[in-house]
């Protein structure tokens, strides 16, 4: 027979080989998923998961939908880290693009090298601000992080619907909800960089930020605080660590991040805000992290595997007739077997004689 046996300390080992195991047993399931459905399951797994990064075409998007993924999943595992969960970035995502887009649409007709820099400040501040809610709640009264920054995405949601049927919508759009296109428009479109990747001014930010995150979490006292915090709550306070001021920060960042990846979506791949502008990467961003190892070299790793999946699935659509539903299941299957492996790294299999 086989049980789990205490490991005298945690794997190190482990810790890396179980995201792989979790991408290997997805794509287990997942094809046999396929397989019930009438699809052929080795079709199904070679446009989710090889043809993204084989084919010239997919892999020119591939970095335009890993970057706002990488963007939020950053911001996210630095709260995540210190024991502050937000599950909001998709609201914050959100009001990222109304904030930056509304600056945008003002000055609509300037032009300057700074209109983009600033609409890229006021939707990390949009960001920002909007994730300060859940902070000043838990802070003050102790609330539910988790539940009031998720509450806040359907808020979001409803003023993203008032602002694209009001203020913010396109005048000679003959009525429609939408803005107007702003990738189209110079001084707000986001400039390429490096057009074979897909790589654009959000992609390099995005690089920064991350590089900028490693330096925090590896190098800074607060990064140190942050570790010490989720690791140890009272040893943190015992150390003179201000509860409220990491609760704070970690929002604020998180926000932040998704602000400027919301900005990005905007300002590139989307163009313009519609009733339709969420995509669900604030939600998608919470498998990037914990797949990352909340890590920052591998939530770069987790977000390009993820885009992926992403744009295999697009592609699994036209071709096979793949439900847009199977995508969402099957990374939802990725986070599932990534928890359940979690318990290999305390744990391990051993063979007892009865």
């Amino acid at each position: 027979m086989l049980r789990l046996e205490q490991r005298p300390q945690p794997s190190k080992t482990m810790l890396y080989i179980t995201p792989i195991l979790a991408v290997l047993a997805t794509m287990v399931l997942g094809g046999a998923l396929f397989l019930a459905m009438g699809i052929n399951p080795f079709d199904a797994i070679y446009l989710l998961f090889i043809d993204p990064f084989t084919d010239s075409y997919n892999l020119s998007q591939l970095f335009v939908k890993a970057s706002p993924l990488i963007l939020i999943a950053m911001g996210l595992s630095i709260g995540f880290r210190a024991g502050v969960w937000n599950i909001g970035a998709e609201g914050q995502f959100i009001m990222g693009a109304i904030s930056g887009g509304a600056v945008g649409l003002a000055l609509w007709g300037s032009t300057g090298w700074w209109i983009l820099p600033l609409m890229a400040v006021a939707a990390a501040l949009g960001g920002a601000l909007w994730a300060m809610i859940p902070a000043v709640l838990k802070i003050r009264f102790n609330a539910n992080e988790i539940l009031v920054s998720l509450m806040l995405v359907y808020v979001a949601e409803n003023l993203l619907a008032q602002m694209v049927q009001g203020v913010l919508r396109n005048p000679e759009g003959m009525g429609f909800p939408e803005s107007r296109n702003l990738a189209r428009n110079e001084p707000t479109a986001l400039p390429d960089v490096f057009d074979p990747l897909g790589i654009d001014a959000g992609g390099v930010v995005m690089l920064v930020l991350l590089a900028a995150a490693f330096f925090l979490l590896q190098k800074h006292a607060m990064g140190f605080q942050i570790k010490l915090t989720g690791e140890s709550p009272r040893a943190a306070r015992f150390a003179g660590v201000k509860p409220g001021v990491i609760i704070a920060v970690c929002l604020g960042i998180s926000g932040a991040a998704a602000g400027l990846a919301g900005l990005f979506e905007l300002t590139g791949a989307a163009g313009k805000l519609t009733i339709d502008f969420p995509v669900g990467y604030g939600f998608t961003a919470i498998i990037v992290a914990f797949l990352g190892r909340l890590n920052p070299v591998g939530i770069l790793l987790a977000g390009v595997v993820l885009a992926g999946t992403y744009i295999g699935g697009e592609n699994a659509q036209f071709a096979l007739k793949l439900p847009a539903a199977a995508v969402t299941v099957f990374q939802g299957m990725m986070l599932f077997f990534l928890l359940g492996f979690e318990i290999l790294i305390n744990y391990r299999v051993r063979r007892v004689v009865r």
